[in-house]
């Protein structure tokens, strides 16, 4: 893992670097596209302009689940800080641009350290460095990596009394449920023993409200979407024609799921240049034949509890709005049982 010291003027801050590369990208790329139906990996929404795009589908009125959950998160912010403790090492998978995690900065008694994880490292850059001149006491300690791959976490220069996971937007639901047990399983070892997480989780409503939030009227959620066919030309040298595919999200009411499509308007082929002498990659789309990019499921709050359960997980608290539409839940790991004399 490679560190790199990017600001030392106010607080300590080094990147911990193991951005994915392009050939990464293009890997998984040619990989999904083989498939049958044909899928992209939604982590790969975020470059620049993708992480840009969401924070602008995060203020659409359609978009409910980010101001509902932050109204959950303003709302029992002092709870929630007396629930995970002080001294802690607090770590963000997937941190973006952090608004949420400030709420909680604040309240936390006398945080160690701070550690967002992040696949965008232009943004995480820019967001430590930030962070690090609004909380001059706290360590920051970026990683740039894919944080659904198991990951070391960096240790602080001063001993933390334990660790807690930060871990919200309800992007849990982009796991298929056994991956999100196993991803839950490995942010509990990554905080050990008496460790916490604390988790957004969309619960299940009726179809019509979930299903306007991932098209909403202004288009952006499809920009974002689309955004993925341009990253991939532009880093992998794709030709893929934006203005023959088209956005659409749709929810399955037997697995509780939206899922959101890339549709082909048209039979065509798009054709990706080979690396290391290999030949060129040429895939080919009927008309109407979709690319899957995303799922989000959706949760009751037993369904969730079951899962976390499953993977060694202990649900201690959960906070909703009125109308029950979000939860934050949060999860400790076990303790061991002291010894018997």
């Amino acid at each position: 893992m490679r560190t790199v010291p990017i600001e030392r003027t106010r607080g300590r801050v080094v990147l911990y670097d193991l951005e994915p590369t392009s050939a990464t990208l293009r890997s998984e790329v040619v990989s999904g596209l083989r498939r049958t139906p044909k899928t992209l990996p939604c982590k790969f929404f975020y470059d620049e302009r993708g992480a840009v795009l969401f924070e602008e589908i995060c203020r659409l009125e359609a978009y409910y689940q980010t101001r509902t959950e932050t109204g959950i998160l303003r709302s029992n912010m002092t709870g929630i800080a007396a629930a995970l403790g002080p001294g802690l090492r607090l770590v963000e998978p997937g941190s973006g641009s952090g608004d949420k995690t400030r709420m909680l900065l604040d309240s936390l008694g006398d945080p160690v350290a701070y550690v967002p994880v992040d696949i965008s490292r232009t943004q995480l850059v820019e967001y430590a460095i930030r962070v690090a001149g609004e909380y001059p006491e706290l360590e920051v300690l970026p990683v740039c990596a894919d944080y659904t791959r198991p990951l070391a976490l960096p240790d602080p220069e001063r001993q933390p009394l334990g660790t807690a996971i930060f871990f919200p937007g309800s992007t849990i639901g982009n796991f298929e449920p056994a991956e999100a047990g196993a991803f839950l399983r490995r942010l509990g070892t990554a905080c050990g023993p008496g460790g916490a997480i604390l988790v957004g989780v969309d619960l299940k409503k009726d179809r019509a409200r979930l299903e306007r939030a991932y098209n909403d009227p202004e288009g952006v959620t499809a920009a974002f979407n689309l955004n993925l066919l341009a990253r991939i030309n532009a880093e992998c040298g794709a030709d893929f024609d934006l203005d023959a595919f088209a956005h659409r999200a749709v929810y399955d009411d037997r697995l509780g799921r939206i899922e959101m499509h890339l549709v082909s308007l048209r039979d065509q082929t798009v054709r990706m240049p080979g690396i290391e002498g290999r030949p060129p990659h040429a895939v080919s789309f009927r008309r109407g034949e979709f690319i899957d990019t995303e799922h989000s499921y959706k949760y009751t709050i037993p369904e969730f509890a079951l899962l976390a359960r499953r993977a060694g997980l202990h649900g201690e608290r959960v906070w909703t709005d009125e109308r029950r539409r979000f939860g934050v839940m949060l999860l400790r790991v076990p303790a061991p049982a002291p010894m018997a004399r």
